[in-house]
């Protein structure tokens, strides 16, 4: 049940002086999503962007933008993202107090939900919501910064997950990604795979070496070459 690899670079690591001509390339360049961090400061450790920046870049890609929103309290600008043009918006437990509540408001806004796993997040907190769910991202490092090394560890989570999911679905719920965020490089990126994941974030290793090079990065994390 796990499908097709995909790619989501992360444009926390491109060149943000100029963020709009990083997006048409690595759209160009074979993404299959967009992902986007927002970090508050608060949440993690680190301040990024908000939904300006996000509908700013919109018109350069007709790819999913995958939201990953690292933010305390995060209800109140779930509408703001979405309306500045998210597909998806992937949230933390502990960012609310009712996960359930906010996977409902994301769904309300016609958006596709997440929940994201901290390295120290339990895989049981997905059990009571999976119905609710399009994405689940395992961080396999601890959120707020690039360039972080791979927590092995997180491989035994994403295998959890993959028994998880595919039990759903053989259940009769519908396809739930399985996304890891954090150290991806080919070697990880491969590790992932064989564990179970379908879609793994990659900044770093995506963005390295200018637009150019941008191809053979994707394909290489694919496992292309």
């Amino acid at each position: 049940m796990q499908q097709a690899l995909r790619i989501a670079p992360s444009i926390l690591s491109a060149d943000f002086a100029r963020l709009g001509e990083e997006v048409r390339a690595i759209d160009a360049a074979g993404a299959d999503y967009i992902h986007v961090d927002v970090m508050d400061g608060h949440f993690v450790p680190n301040l990024t962007i908000g939904p300006m920046v996000v509908k700013a870049l919109r018109p350069h890609s007709a790819k999913p933008f995958d939201v990953h929103l690292m933010i305390a309290p995060v209800d109140p600008y779930i509408a703001a993202f979405a309306e500045a043009g998210a597909d998806i918006l992937t949230v933390h437990p502990e960012s609310g107090p009712h996960l359930h509540r906010t996977l409902q408001l994301i769904k309300a806004q016609g958006k596709k939900a997440g929940v994201s796993l901290n390295p120290a997040t339990p895989v049981e907190v997905v059990d009571p919501v999976l119905e609710e769910l399009d994405l689940i991202l395992v961080m396999s490092v601890n959120p707020g910064f690039g360039g972080q090394s791979f927590l092995p560890s997180s491989l035994r989570k994403i295998e959890a997950l993959r028994r998880r999911i595919d039990a759903h679905v053989a259940a009769g719920g519908r396809p739930i990604d399985l996304e890891v965020d954090g150290g991806i490089n080919v070697e990880t990126a491969r590790a992932c795979r064989e564990a179970g994941a379908d879609l793994l974030v990659a900044g770093t290793s995506s963005f390295a070496g200018g637009p150019e090079a941008y191809a053979g990065n994707i394909r290489r994390l694919r496992g292309g070459d």
